[in-house]
């Protein structure tokens, strides 16, 4: 492959804390990044917000404010990620699809393909831009824009499966499985609007769980143990 996103969920980048950051966690993921990098990929980075906020479940505000909230939530992930990937000795450039003063720049498809011609990594922050789009739907989003050849879903958990693993301790996990079968099903690999774009624009994606020892590395190696979604 030659470009890929990655989809890095936030509340795996908070490690056991389930809140903040876990910054050996962090290092370890910058780490298997620049591996990656130095191989040639050029790689995109959408970051979730589920360490910081969940505006889904909070009932007490507007659901637009909600979701500006958790914009701003996966902002600081990627200057944190971002920054972390620089002391490693990598050259990182953060877009959003608003203006957010001197911490990142406006996104731009064109700007985008300057940065990776400069050897950098890209982080895509701030979901849309807009409420009611998760960053599942992000993620497809900017893969589908700068044309990666497969979305790389880092999750919480290894993989698929047919219910939840949290709450069914028999839940079975898919090994490979088609998009169309994930969106018929409902299942929660990505949301629903997220599925039905991957569907729609013949985007795969390799799931798996970001804690697994060299996770990332060996998902590009075609040597993982989660679940592969076909087109």
């Amino acid at each position: 492959m030659k470009r890929v996103l990655l989809k890095l969920s936030g509340e795996a980048l908070a490690g056991e804390k389930k809140t903040g950051f876990d910054e050996a966690t962090v290092i370890e993921v910058a780490k298997q990044i620049r591996e990656i990098s130095k191989e040639g990929l050029e790689i995109g980075i959408v970051i979730g917000g589920g360490n910081f906020w969940r505006g889904r479940t909070s009932e007490t505000i507007d659901r637009n404010k909600a979701d500006q909230i958790g914009m701003l939530a996966t902002v600081m992930n990627c200057i944190y990620v971002s920054d972390i990937c620089r002391y490693l000795g990598m050259k990182t450039q953060i877009y959003t699809p608003f203006v957010c003063g001197a911490f990142t720049d406006l996104y731009s498809k064109d700007a985008v393909e300057e940065s990776f011609a400069q050897g950098k990594i890209v982080f895509f922050a701030g979901g849309t831009g807009h409420p009611y789009f998760s960053t599942d739907t992000a993620t497809v989003l900017r893969a589908v824009e700068i044309e990666a050849e497969a979305i790389l879903l880092a999750k919480a958990v290894d993989g698929i499966y047919d219910s939840d693993p949290k709450t069914n301790p028999n839940a079975v996990k898919y090994d490979e499985i088609s998009i169309e079968e994930v969106v018929a099903k409902k299942l929660a690999a990505m949301d629903l609007t997220a599925s039905i774009m991957c569907m729609e624009q013949k985007m795969p994606m390799l799931v798996f769980a970001l804690d697994e020892k060299d996770s990332i590395i060996n998902t590009v190696h075609g040597k993982f143990t989660g679940t592969k979604v076909t087109v």
